[in-house]
């Protein structure tokens, strides 16, 4: 299902759109911190790179509709700024900063794309079916068909966004 909702997204917004999203934002991050530094030598190191990623958080969660993404903590950052330092100079450079930000937001990306999928592609589909099932039921299939397929189609979708919502309080 999400391989179905991955091609569904690229064929909307290019294959690359998410991608694209995330590095025009890294890209700003990285320049808006190496030039307020005038130490950064061409790199950031932790204390910049941990500002960094709370502005490319703050950024995501302004830009992409969805649930409110909550950045990693300190300790996770320290761990994978071993793995993405790959010239050992105890700073990120702007390649470095850029595969650490697309492997930090990989799964917050999925998870905005599939919900907003969900919401606005399944869900009409599957109101528009639920209608012509319930139009033959006493007392409720005459309001169901008074109703235009668009308002109707409207309903069931609001339902679904407020049912992924309470679902995510509770998370």
């Amino acid at each position: 299902m999400g391989q179905v909702l991955a091609t569904i997204q690229d064929k909307i917004h290019g294959r690359q759109w998410k991608e694209r999203q995330i590095r025009k934002i890294t890209d700003h991050v990285f320049d808006h911190i190496s030039d307020a530094d005038s130490k950064s030598e061409g790199g950031l190191s932790f204390p910049d790179l941990y500002i960094a990623v709370l502005r490319v958080y703050n950024e995501i969660n302004k830009r992409l509709p969805g649930p409110h993404h909550d950045p990693p903590s300190r300790e996770k950052l320290k761990d994978m700024i071993r793995e993405y330092d790959i010239n050992l100079d105890g700073l990120l450079d702007r390649e470095e900063f850029a595969e650490f930000i697309h492997e930090l937001t990989a799964d917050t990306i999925t998870t905005v794309s599939r919900n907003l999928i969900l919401a606005l592609v399944v869900t009409p589909t599957v109101a528009l079916m639920t209608k012509r099932a319930t139009e033959g039921v006493p007392g409720v299939g005459k309001v169901v068909q008074r109703l235009p397929n668009s308002m109707y189609a409207l309903i069931v979708a609001l339902g679904v966004v407020l049912a992924q919502k309470s679902g995510e309080c509770c998370e």
